[in-house]
């Protein structure tokens, strides 16, 4: 048997029970509660959703850009899987309520790596944006992208409670 709500959730009220800021009653009524039920955490600073779209759009471009990378090579084919899933894992952790304030160093770290990672496979200049003669917008997205996810989670580290 189907139990339907006598009129449809709110936008708001979906989210909230999605990150387990209410419970559902049997009758299908929402009520507040102050426990922390659910494992998955909305993030309390504006700023961290601009982190979430940094790291999603980064570890989405690394993806993509490892089938074109294991044309070259297999291992960097593989960096760039591996990076890729980085930050969509550590996107996933940050949703949850496993994380903590230290890890938002942990993702300032990490993004500053994979931008000075670009300069040690391709050279110290602005060469490395450079593909075939051309600008290759794929690293000069990821890597700005990159730039935001560093400054948002060392404002999000300075930002939050020790």
């Amino acid at each position: 048997m189907i139990v339907r709500p006598k009129a449809p959730l709110s936008f708001d009220v979906r989210t909230r029970l999605l990150f387990g800021a209410l419970s559902e009653t049997p009758d299908m009524s929402t009520t507040t509660t102050t426990s922390a039920d659910g494992l998955f955490a909305a993030p309390s600073n504006p700023i961290g959703y601009v982190a979430i779209l940094a790291a999603l759009v980064t570890g989405v471009l690394h993806l993509l850009a490892a089938m074109n990378a294991i044309q070259f090579s297999q291992l960097l084919g593989i960096l760039f899987v591996l990076n890729g899933l980085g930050f969509i894992f550590g996107l996933g952790l940050y949703l949850t309520r496993l994380w903590r304030r230290s890890l938002f160093l942990v993702a300032a770290v990490y993004a500053v790596i994979t931008i000075l990672a670009l300069f040690v496979f391709q050279g110290w200049s602005l060469e490395a944006f450079y593909m075939g003669g051309s600008l290759n917008p794929i690293a000069v997205v990821s890597k700005a992208a990159e730039a935001v996810l560093a400054i948002s989670a060392a404002y999000l580290y300075v930002g939050s409670e020790a």
